[in-house]
This record gives C-alpha cells, sequence and structure tokens, in this order.
C-alpha cells in the first residue's frame, strides 16, 4: 500500500535548506528493506539512495521482530535528501495476533472469527499511545479506538 502526494511550488522548506519535493508513504516489513519494488521504484523515481534509505531503516527496525509490517513516512527533499518517520505498527496486526488469525471476517457483525480480552485491547494501546498521532489522546479513547477496530475485524471482544 503507497500513497505519494506531491507538494506545491511554494511549499515549506527545511530552514535554508532544499524544499519538501515528494511524501511517500508505505508499510514496510521491519528489517527487510529492500530495493525491490515497491520500495525501489517509489523512491528511486524522486531520486533518493534507495541502498542508504534501505540500511537506515534495517538499522531503526533490528530490535523489532522481523517481518512486521511498520508504517513509514518518507519525505524527500529537493536536494535529494531524505528522512522518515516509522511508527508502531497497524492496530490490526496486532488484533490479529491477539485472536490468533490471519484475516478478519468476510462479513464483520455477522460473524466472528476470533476473541479479544479487555486485557488485550488494554496492552495494544498502551503501545498504540506512544504513536504521534495519538500524542494527546486518553488512553480510555485509544481503547475504545481498537474496539471499534476489532469489531470491524470481526473480532469479538470479551470481559
Amino acid at each position: 500500500i503507497m500513497r505519494t502526494r506531491q507538494a506545491s511550488m511554494g511549499s515549506r522548506s527545511r530552514g535554508a535548506a532544499a524544499k519538501v519535493l515528494a511524501t511517500v508513504r508505505m508499510y514496510i516489513p521491519a528489517g527487510k528493506a529492500s530495493p525491490s519494488p515497491p520500495l525501489g521504484p517509489a523512491l528511486g523515481q524522486r531520486g533518493v539512495n534507495i541502498a542508504g534509505f534501505c540500511k537506515d531503516f534495517n538499522d531503526r527496525t533490528k530490535d523489532i521482530k522481523e517481518g512486521i509490517p511498520i508504517p513509514v513516512r518518507i519525505t524527500v527533499n529537493s536536494d535529494r535528501t531524505f528522512s522518515f518517520v516509522a511508527t508502531s505498527p497497524p492496530t490490526s496486526y496486532f488484533l490479529k495476533a491477539a485472536a490468533g488469525i490471519e484475516k478478519g471476517a468476510r462479513k464483520p457483525g455477522h460473524e466472528a472469527v476470533g476473541k479479544v480480552s479487555l486485557k488485550h485491547i488494554y496492552e495494544i494501546a498502551l503501545v498504540k499511545s506512544r504513536d504521534p498521532a495519538f500524542a494527546r489522546v486518553p488512553l480510555e479513547s485509544v481503547c475504545k479506538t481498537i474496539i471499534g477496530s476489532a469489531r470491524s475485524l470481526g473480532i469479538q471482544v470479551v470481559r
């Protein structure tokens, strides 16, 4: 999954340095970044040093279990430099792992494919609350969001 947003010509700048050329968002398995598609072409067409990115990403994610999908936002500057922000794995990954399932339900709400306890929800919320998206969100609200995600996957939340 990849989304790209081109910055406008009068876009924000990094001090006196280069302007932001593009922002690339994608999921990359922890410790397994390689120049192969879809990562290589996405960065290559913007002139980024792909090997340098792969090395930096793999170094930063070496402490995470290999293969876990990590959401990454890569900011490409006009001078061909880059910076990236890696956040925690998606909520659906944690929920599927806790429920012990591979895929969500075909008809969420009509069938249940697994069960998770409120303790699982709380543990997932603790991890997700460290993300920038949940910076100033109370833990209770994060738990409610995760419960909603579980329902949309067809996972039953039990006490």
